[in-house]
């Protein structure tokens, strides 16, 4: 099955959106332990308006407001029996939002680290992650073109990911997020080429590096271009805006002013870096955490340039 002509993405480098819980939070959101799927109970307009912000800005692919939705997650919190609604939730609001820009959009299914971000060291054997995974997936599947398993901080968790993704028979992307001090290995310490080769079996068609400095996307897109090019698929990136992420951060425990602001990273600079990359071969650029609507609306004009 040729899972990349089912998207049928344009010629050209595709827009993904920007950060979705940090734009919310700067929207207003109550801060609280479940993050971005707070305002799926809370919020569901800001959650839609910020879908629609990056669509006009000329993000061609917009990602569903499942980051934080998992069953583990939500458990914590005492939430576990609004799993299905609250997923369901994040599918249909990122519907709503293409059918009511009128563009023509593609919806890519978040599916994130059931245990906390940028922590390897809470990562689950395959045989817990990938069932938890799965019944993530399958209440998406509906409403997704394409399941994206991003900040994926080890081999093995990205394999959890996808492989449940692939079952609910979508396309499937990769996106690892990569160590600080512009280091192109996993924050397990896994090297890309190890990581990539855990996917070998499975259909991913997509291998990004997200959630991370822009200097490690541009460090690490030669690789994933070629390892993309070599399993018939695409490569990407879309960076945060963090000044760097603590050893054994916790989000419970540190928030999120611990993790900094990078000031050098407006729309101007942050496009600068997308361009770079799309230079190295990636198909799709974006933006994660800190990267907001401005940002994207840059980078569709430098991309409507041309060249730099």
């Amino acid at each position: 099955m040729d899972r990349i002509s089912e998207l049928a993405l344009p010629e050209g480098a595709v827009l993904l959106d920007g950060g979705l819980g940090q734009e919310l939070l700067h929207r207003g959101l109550k801060t609280h332990p479940l993050w971005s799927a707070y305002a799926l109970v809370s919020a569901q307009a800001k959650v839609l308006a910020v879908h629609l912000d990056y669509i006009a800005a000329g993000a061609r692919i917009i990602t569903t407001n499942s980051y934080s939705t998992a069953r583990p997650g939500l458990e914590r919190h005492g939430m576990g029996a609004r799993f299905g609604e609250l997923n369901r939730a994040a599918g249909e609001l990122a519907c709503w939002a293409r059918d009511e820009s009128g563009a023509e959009v593609l919806i890519a299914g978040s599916l994130a680290p059931l245990h906390g971000s940028y922590r390897p060291d809470r990562v689950v054997a395959f045989e817990e992650a990938e069932p938890l995974y799965r019944e993530q997936a399958e209440i998406l599947a509906p409403f997704v073109d394409v399941f994206l398993c991003e900040t994926m901080s080890s081999g093995v968790e990205a394999r959890a990911a996808a492989a449940a993704a692939a079952a609910a028979g979508k396309p499937v992307w990769v996106a690892w997020t990569l160590a600080d001090g512009g280091s192109t290995r996993l924050r397990s310490g896994e090297t890309i080429a190890q990581a990539a080769a855990q996917l070998q079996d499975l259909p991913v068609s997509g291998f990004f590096a997200n959630c991370c400095a822009p200097e490690s996307v541009t460090l690490a897109m030669p690789e994933l271009a070629e390892i993309a090019t070599a399993r018939g698929g695409i490569a990407g990136g879309y960076a945060n805006g963090f000044s760097a992420v603590p050893k054994d951060w916790d989000y419970g425990r540190h928030g999120l002013a611990a993790l900094g602001l990078r000031r050098d990273l407006d729309p101007f600079a942050y496009a600068a870096f997308a361009m770079d990359w799309v230079e190295a071969g990636a198909k799709v650029v974006g933006g994660c955490c800190e990267v907001g609507p401005a940002h994207i609306a840059r980078l569709r004009q430098r991309l409507g340039e041309g060249s730099r």
